[in-house]
């Protein structure tokens, strides 16, 4: 069985790692456009790096949570294309085997002259950290107001899922979210929200709802997808 999993900030939330949009508009004390804009690191890289390191330092301090467990745990069942939102490495370090970031990987960097050069890197990134061409290193996060580039391979994994299960995410932030439109008219469609949201493309597709944080919605997809064999 080919399974694609849309994840987002709500599995991560529940290991202690802050959504970028709380009801404040703030994320973690900052505006976003500041933070995570080409025109907020225009303006003052300093913040910007700042502002990442922090956020590296946090993920070093969290751990994966049930809900990354048993999507890992899954793999021995099915085979698994998790398609995430969040730049953490909380799906890596719980074990899942394959899993595409739309928005950036956090404990990555990439050359302000060549996007193509990316490296990771775990520690602080300073001004005058610069790649082998001599230009500053930037976090590898696709900022508002940039493409992202892994989309269309997102698209395609999701245009080839028998199931898709949605997990913390609100189904409301596009492009993301325009993803559950390239699912096969045959995909089953589980929904992992403990406030849902239906938009069009849900509607009318076969679906069932889980009205469950992350971690105990995912419980119970494991005791339905480990239970049957044919499904």
């Amino acid at each position: 069985m080919n399974i694609v999993v849309l994840s987002g900030a709500g599995i991560s939330a529940e290991s202690g790692i802050k959504t970028f949009r709380d009801a404040d508009g703030l994320w973690e004390g900052h505006d976003v456009m500041e933070v995570a804009s080409p025109e907020g690191w225009t303006a003052n890289q300093a913040l910007v790096l700042d502002f990442y390191n922090q956020r590296r330092r946090q993920l070093a301090e969290v751990a994966p949570n049930a809900a990354h467990f048993a999507l890992a745990e899954l793999e021995k069942y099915h085979r698994v294309d998790i398609v995430t939102q969040n730049v953490d490495d909380l799906h890596e370090r719980a074990g899942s085997s394959h899993v595409l970031h739309l928005h950036g990987e956090l404990i990555k960097v990439r050359s302000t002259g060549n996007p193509q050069d990316i490296q990771v890197w775990t520690s602080d990134l300073n001004k005058g950290d610069l790649c082998k061409a001599g230009h500053q290193l930037r976090p590898h996060i696709v900022w508002f107001g940039e493409a992202v580039p892994m989309l269309d391979k997102g698209a395609q994994l999701v245009s080839e899922a028998e199931i898709l299960i949605i997990v913390g995410t609100s189904l409301q932030v596009y492009p993301a979210a325009g993803l559950i439109s390239v699912a096969p008219p045959y995909a089953k469609v589980y929904y992992i929200d403990p406030n849902p949201f239906i938009s069009r493309e849900l509607s009318i597709r076969e679906h069932q709802i889980i009205e469950q944080p992350a971690t105990s919605g995912m419980q119970e997809i494991m005791e339905i997808l480990t239970s049957q064999s044919d499904i």
